[in-house]
């Protein structure tokens, strides 16, 4: 085998970077699902998020 044909059997065989690219394609997959979660429920979610406060602050007054 010449120089060059091993030099790429080499690269073909490291998977080093592969553990990189696993998790950068996992992380574009959460931002993803986080993303779609929050333009589905974000309104939802802040809306009970406000009403909770309310309910909070009928129980226990700000400031005392």
């Amino acid at each position: 085998m010449t120089q060059e044909t091993q030099s790429k059997l080499s690269l073909i065989r490291d998977q080093r970077g592969l553990t990189t690219v696993e998790y950068i394609i996992l992380l574009g997959l959460v931002a993803v699902f986080g993303i779609t979660a929050w333009t589905q429920f974000g309104g939802t979610l802040s809306d009970e998020v406000d009403a909770g406060e309310t309910r909070m602050n009928q129980i226990v007054p700000r400031g005392e």
